[in-house]
């Protein structure tokens, strides 16, 4: 068994660590690594808490000097819950109490300044427990985004830590935008702070490759990272040529970010690579024809029926009928639809009474969702109206940054009236097309996006806005959506976009990075591309009218059966992870 030790941020694998998409990479990728003779091993923070919930082993104790202040430190251990032979390190500083934050939204005047102390400490600390022999050696360490990229630095230009310098690293970007910038000096938050002696070392050289190239007077992990590694991970084959450009904002185009030149060498070196990210799938073959569950009746045709069928478990152990006849397969379908419905709408009034726990006062914003769901309970219910479920029901599950939906809120012109944003225009047209309808949008994150969505949600019964994220709730909103809305104007990789194929629905996605990688346009989904960001709005509303018009088609369910049939399986990535990125043989 080859090892190699993963700092991260995050870890699907352990309840409470997870934030974003990074966290299903940490949680699935050592079990497929492990089937192909790699044992890898995490190392994370433990926040004040992570390691208490999996009852992890304290090994060591020690103390180290950070940021002028003596450090006491706690290094914990326990078996990864889904490999045998990997374990789980967790870094616990001594004087932190109580939980506390993976990522901490901070000063908007000193930006990523206390998670890049939390992190840059975290990196001394698992340098610190290397060299004193505290932690096993492995033959390779695997740094994930800016948060790790400080254990590069320390261990290549640090002469404390000169017995790590020949250890090889590799660094897996995941979002490029994202990069850490902090002072060099001058700042309690800056490297002369945290390393003083490491800053009085550094060969100007070293210097030149850690510097942000827009702000010379700053460190930038980020740019750290891609150079001082060996090799470079980007997460989808198409983010890995468009990191090559220089981005262009104005135009829509978000590539390099200030970082294409030091991505370009790296690739003409031979050590830049773009391996997919990947998704988790039952062993049967997945389920899902929303429209064929709902009763919708399609033409008996081969190539239609051969490629739709209702298996005995969704994704999510939800169990489905079955019946020979086609009157008794509508009726059970219907009823366990129904089923499923309210059990969404049930999720969704628990998440919003959740999230009121530590607030004196409930949001406006919850308030509204409340009152929406409320109304649908009584639909559901029989009280009002004779439509038990939506019409059609459009989802989207992600961040509340301008990466995901800046699209949505461009302005657009419509034929009378004044300007309005994609936003409403999508949920005109679905009212239009389908009046029982439903655009329910789960994500949190930007307070000024935050409170664009919530007013759009005062003016649009269609539209249910749930400000925060909720993973039943997610899960729900992928197993019983119909048309998956993925517009960021860049990519990364994505996950929603195959945990939604994954359930049977649909995506309409823009045409970039990990998005254009798994959406095929007109077979798998519905893509839009274009050049600025007006073109790009145009084209994402031409595209759902597409939608729209096709909804519950044969072509749309030939469609649905064949994206619900797609496998982005973390094996095929596992042997190009070893392969490529640690040239393992």
């Amino acid at each position: 068994m080859k090892k190699v030790l993963m700092l991260a941020a995050e870890n699907g694998a352990i309840a409470g660590a997870k934030v974003g998409g990074m966290a299903d990479v940490i949680g699935e990728l050592p079990k497929a690594l492990f089937e192909q003779g790699v044992c890898l091993d995490l190392i994370m923070p433990s926040y004040g808490f992570l390691a208490g919930t999996v009852n992890a082993t304290k090994i060591a104790e020690f103390e180290l000097v950070f940021g002028g202040r003596t450090r006491g430190v706690e290094l914990l251990c326990a078996p990864h819950p889904d490999v045998p032979q990997a374990v789980i390190y967790f870094i616990e500083l001594v004087e932190e109490s109580g939980d506390l934050q993976i990522y901490t939204q901070g000063d908007p005047s000193r930006p990523f300044a206390e998670d890049a102390n939390k992190f840059a400490l975290f990196c001394l600390c698992v340098a610190t427990a290397l060299k004193r022999q505290l932690l096993p050696m492995p033959e390779l360490v695997h740094l994930h985004d800016w948060h790790m990229a400080m254990f590069a630095v320390l261990s290549r230009f640090d002469r404390a830590f000169s017995a790590l310098k020949h250890l090889p690293c590799v660094y897996t970007i995941h979002n490029l935008a994202i990069q850490g910038t902090r002072p060099l000096r001058d700042e309690s938050s800056s490297l002369a702070a945290w390393f003083p002696e490491l800053l009085s070392q550094l060969p100007s050289e070293a210097l030149n490759h850690i510097i942000d190239p827009r702000y010379p007077h700053c460190i930038n992990p980020m740019r750290a990272g891609i150079n001082i590694s060996d090799r470079v991970h980007l997460v989808s084959p198409t983010y890995a040529l468009e990191v090559l450009q220089a981005s262009n904002h104005s135009a829509g185009f978000f590539g390099g970010e200030g970082l294409e030149w030091d991505l370009q060498r790296k690739q003409d070196a031979g050590n830049l690579f773009g391996i997919l990210n990947a998704c988790v799938y039952e062993d049967t073959p997945l389920v899902a024809n929303h429209a064929r569950e709902k009763g919708v009746v399609c033409n008996d045709e081969p190539s239609v029926r051969d490629n739709l069928r209702v298996n005995d478990a969704t994704p999510f152990g939800l169990v489905k009928s079955q019946h020979k006849t086609s009157g008794g397969t509508k009726l059970a379908a219907q009823k366990e639809y129904s089923s499923e419905w309210g059990q969404l709408l049930s999720d969704m009034e628990q998440a919003l009474i959740t999230w009121q726990g530590d607030t004196q006062w409930v949001s406006s914003c919850d308030q509204i969702a409340l009152t929406r769901i409320a109304k649908l309970w009584r639909r559901y219910s029989g009280l009002e109206g004779a439509s038990e479920t939506p019409s059609m029901l459009v989802t989207s599950v992600g961040r509340l940054t301008d990466q995901k939906v800046l699209i949505l809120r461009q302005k657009v012109q419509p034929e009378t009236g004044p300007s309005i944003s994609v936003l409403e225009s999508i949920l005109q047209m679905l009212a239009a097309h389908y009046p029982d309808g439903l655009f329910i949008l789960l994500g949190s994150g930007d307070k000024v996006i935050a409170d664009e969505f919530r007013a759009v949600a005062a003016r649009y019964s269609n539209f249910i806005f749930l400000n925060g994220y909720d993973e039943t709730v997610s899960r729900g909103l992928y197993q019983q959506g119909e048309l998956f809305l993925m517009p960021s104007s860049f990519e990364p990789c994505g996950i929603s976009q195959m945990l939604a194929m994954r359930a049977g629905q649909l995506c309409l996605v823009h045409g970039v990075g990990g998005l254009k990688d798994t959406v095929i346009d007109n077979e798998t989904g519905y893509q839009f591309v274009g050049h600025g960001l007006a073109e790009q709005a145009s084209n994402l509303l031409a595209r759902f009218g597409d939608a729209l018009k096709a909804f519950n088609s044969e072509q749309w369910l030939t469609m649905q059966s064949l994206a619900g049939r797609q496998r982005f399986d973390w094996q095929a990535s596992a042997v190009k992870y070893k392969q490529q990125l640690y040239q393992f043989e």
